[in-house]
């Protein structure tokens, strides 16, 4: 018996003394096929990278997979001629001017089908005559303008190869301040490359570079030709297109700006099924509540506290006149999407489906109520000549 026992328990020494080696040296060996009972463990995919964490290597196998769809946009114009160039006189006095060089630029975009649909900014091929578009496998194409969106300053190209990497277009929604995120484009024409940081701010508004403005702010280094170019996750999916940095000195200074990627879808579907983006319009002069508009308008001094939108303006016969809307009213939510200020009233109300009624509550003196408002169609506003 007492043999037995000391057998027994120098056996449980030995094996004990076995596990605190192996979870000191190699604590990977125990977690293989080891149950998940008791702990809740989500896995990512093979070959993908959990959302938020920073994987061994770095961020290098979500700028790989990424990297492949991001391409280099080099555009040409061609020079302005001086109407009276072909004068005689002119060319007497100040002699031929010629055609002068064309002007060239660059930027980035990212291929988002396999048929050949890129995304880039409106001001990197605006006014452009000949657009090539160089991949990062080296090939070039030629590429087409399917449509363009002044309004969010985004453009549709179409290019003509085969086998195009695409990119994965994520959720920008459901991005939030502090995330991890990388840059891909072709600042100052250099080639192609990629930097990191994370998500400095959201929904950024109100900085006079487009009519609809809802920036992803960072400060991944966002510089001069990658505007059109990728704002990716750690999965390597799209989260935004870049488009401005805040600078004085022309270089990045921390402050960049990308428009996201579910504005982005909205722009590409509309363009490729229409032609044209079609937005909603409603007719009224909006401003942002305070307490001077508020007591103008006979409000209580605490309905700046509810938040929304006061209307000053409705125009006679439109769409908001039509349904009730009166100047006063208060506008709260747009078909169920809270708003808070001008610019999100108004891209809430382009939102909307023209020709099909959606709610808007509306708060009128000390009651709220919901009138439901049919909305009109934005038209495009003429180009200034």
């Amino acid at each position: 018996m007492k043999r037995t026992w000391l057998l027994f328990s120098q056996t449980v020494t030995i094996l004990l003394a076995a596990y605190f080696v192996v979870a000191t040296l190699k604590p990977q060996w125990l977690d293989r096929g080891a149950p998940m009972g008791g702990v809740s463990v989500i896995e990512a995919p093979a070959g993908s990278v959990q959302r938020g964490a920073s994987p061994i290597g770095g961020f290098a196998a979500a700028a790989k997979q990424a990297s492949a769809a991001v391409v280099s946009i080099n555009t040409s114009k061609a020079a302005a001629q001086n109407p009276n160039a072909d004068d005689p006189w002119f060319k007497f006095f100040f002699g031929d001017q010629g055609s002068g060089e064309p002007q060239v630029g660059l930027g980035s975009g990212v291929i988002v089908s396999a048929s050949g649909y890129i995304l880039t900014n409106n001001h990197v091929v605006e006014g452009a005559d000949e657009i090539e578009v160089i991949l990062n496998d080296t090939r070039k194409a030629k590429a087409q303008v399917i449509g363009t969106d002044p309004d969010t300053d985004l453009a549709i190209l179409k290019i003509d190869l085969d086998k195009l990497p695409v990119i994965v277009l994520g959720n920008s929604d459901a991005l939030q301040v502090g995330e991890p995120v990388l840059a891909i484009g072709n600042p100052f024409g250099v080639g192609q490359t990629v930097t990191g940081g994370i998500v400095s701010a959201l929904g950024r508004n109100q900085l006079g570079i487009n009519t609809f403005e809802n920036f992803i702010q960072t400060d991944a280094a966002i510089n001069p030709g990658n505007s059109g170019g990728a704002l990716v996750d750690v999965n390597g999916n799209l989260m935004g297109i870049n488009t401005a940095i805040y600078s004085r000195s022309g270089g990045s200074m921390g402050i960049g700006f990308a428009i996201p990627v579910s504005t982005a879808k909205q722009v590409l579907e509309g363009i490729v099924r229409d032609g044209q983006v079609t937005r909603g319009w409603i007719g009224v002069e909006p401003q942002d509540l305070n307490p001077e508009l508020a007591a103008t308008f006979g409000l209580k001094p605490d309905a700046t506290k509810t938040g929304g939108v006061i209307i000053i303006g409705v125009l006679q016969n439109g769409p908001a006149a039509q349904a009730g809307i009166q100047p006063g009213d208060v506008i709260t939510a747009v078909n169920g999407k809270a708003v808070g200020n001008v610019n999100q009233l108004l891209t809430a109300v382009a939102a909307l489906k023209p020709g099909t009624p959606a709610p808007l509550t509306v708060l009128r003196k000390d009651s709220q109520t919901e009138i439901a408002v049919t909305p009109g169609k934005r038209q495009r506003p003429k180009l200034q000549r």
